[in-house]
C-alpha cells in the first residue's frame, strides 16, 4: 500500500490542478531567467521652500537610485571587462613581418617561417665596410625582388599617365633564390636560375584587373666598375614570357593547342570571312606572347666580410595580353633587391 499512495494521490489530480501547476512552473522559470523585478524607487513629492532644502532632497533621490542595482549589473561590468579587453588585443595585433638578415632567416625551420610573411620579404644588409669587390668568375647567389609599390599606364585627356592600383595577389610575388653569373669592368651579371616569376594582379581605381608576370628572366645587368659600393648603379633588360601558357582554355573553351578552334554557339558570325573574322580573330587565335622589359637599381648597403648587397629597383615591363586578344599594358614596379657576391672557387 506504501507503493501505490503516490499514484493515487496523481489520479486524482484534476486537469485544472495541473494546469495550475504548469503556469507556476512557467513563472518560476521566468523569474529565474529574468531575475527579480525591478523595484521603482520612490518618486519624491515636489519640493518647495529654499534652494538648500531642494539640493538636500536631490542628493537623497540620487543616493536611493545609485543603491538600487540591475539584476545583471554584474554581466554589464564584465562585458564591459570584455570590451576593454578587445581594444586592447586590438592594439597589440601581430603588424606585417619585418626583414631579418640572409643569417637569421637561415636558422629558422620550416614551421617558424610558415604563416609570417617571412617567404614574401626580402633579407636585409647590415651595412659594414666599404665595397663588395667582383673578381672574374664570379656568381651572384640568392637575389631577391620585392616589390613595394605597383603603378599601370593609362589613357588620359591629358596623355598617358600611371595610376596607383592596388595588389590582390597574396604574398606570392616576391622573386628569390635568384643565382647566375658576375664579372667586372664593367660589371655584368647575367640571370640563369631560380624563381624568376611570379603571376601578379592588381586592381585599378576603376575597378579594373590588370594580371602581370612580374619576372627577371634572361636579365642582362650591367654597370661601370669592378665593385658594388652604395650609390653604384646598374641595370639592364629581360624577357617577359606569356601569362599564360599553351595549355590555358579561355571561357569558351579555346586554346593554343588544346580546345576549340573557334568559339562554340559563334559560327555564323565567324564564317563570313571578313567583319565576324576579324573582330574574333586575336579571340580564336591564341598565341605566347613575349615582351621585353627593364629594370635599373642601386646600390645603397654593403656587407664587405659577407658579401652581401642591398637596393632600390625600378622595373618596367608589359601586363598580360591574354594571349594576344588585347594590347598590354605598361606595369612600373619600385621596390627593394638583395644579392650575395659568391667568389670563384681557389
Amino acid at each position: 500500500m506504501a507503493f501505490t499512495r503516490p499514484f493515487a494521490l496523481m489520479a486524482r489530480v484534476t486537469p485544472a490542478t495541473a494546469a495550475a501547476l504548469l503556469a507556476a512552473a512557467l513563472l518560476g522559470a521566468s523569474a529565474f531567467l529574468n531575475g527579480a523585478p525591478r523595484v521603482q524607487p520612490p518618486v519624491a513629492p515636489p519640493v518647495t521652500g529654499s534652494l538648500d532644502a531642494q539640493a538636500d532632497m536631490l542628493t537623497e533621490g540620487v543616493a536611493d537610485e545609485a543603491s538600487v542595482q540591475e539584476p545583471w549589473s554584474w554581466a554589464a561590468s564584465l562585458l564591459s571587462m570584455g570590451a576593454a579587453l578587445g581594444l586592447a588585443l586590438g592594439l597589440l595585433s601581430a603588424q606585417p613581418a619585418r626583414a631579418i638578415t640572409a643569417e637569421q632567416f637561415s636558422q629558422l625551420t620550416y614551421n617558424q617561417v610558415k604563416g609570417s610573411g617571412l617567404a614574401n620579404r626580402c633579407p636585409t644588409v647590415e651595412s659594414s665596410g666599404y665595397e663588395v669587390p667582383v673578381q672574374p668568375g664570379s656568381k651572384m647567389f640568392n637575389m631577391c625582388f620585392e616589390p613595394k609599390s605597383f603603378a599601370v599606364e593609362f589613357e588620359t585627356d591629358k596623355g598617358k599617365e600611371f595610376a596607383t592600383t592596388k595588389l590582390t595577389t597574396r604574398q606570392t610575388y616576391t622573386l628569390a633564390f635568384i643565382e647566375g653569373s658576375l664579372d667586372p669592368n664593367p660589371i655584368t651579371f647575367k640571370e640563369q636560375d631560380g624563381m624568376d616569376f611570379a603571376a601578379t594582379t592588381v586592381k585599378m581605381p576603376d575597378g579594373e584587373y590588370v594580371p602581370f608576370l612580374f619576372t627577371v628572366k634572361e636579365l642582362v645587368a650591367q654597370g661601370d666598375g669592378s665593385s658594388f659600393k652604395p650609390g653604384f648603379t646598374w641595370g639592364g633588360e629581360f624577357n617577359v614570357p606569356s601569362y599564360r601558357t599553351g595549355t590555358f582554355l579561355d571561357p569558351k573553351g579555346r586554346g593554343m593547342y588544346i580546345g576549340y578552334d573557334q568559339a562554340v554557339a559563334l559560327p555564323a558570325l565567324q564564317a563570313d570571312g571578313k567583319e565576324g573574322q576579324e573582330e574574333l580573330y586575336k579571340e580564336t587565335n591564341k598565341v605566347f606572347d613575349l615582351g621585353k622589359g627593364a629594370i635599373e637599381m642601386e646600390v645603397n648597403k654593403v656587407n664587405q666580410e659577407l658579401g652581401e648587397i642591398g637596393g632600390v629597383f625600378v622595373s618596367k615591363q608589359p601586363s598580360d595580353t591574354d594571349m594576344g586578344a588585347k594590347a598590354p599594358r605598361t606595369v612600373l614596379l619600385k621596390g627593394i633587391f638583395y644579392g650575395k657576391v659568391i667568389p670563384p672557387a681557389a
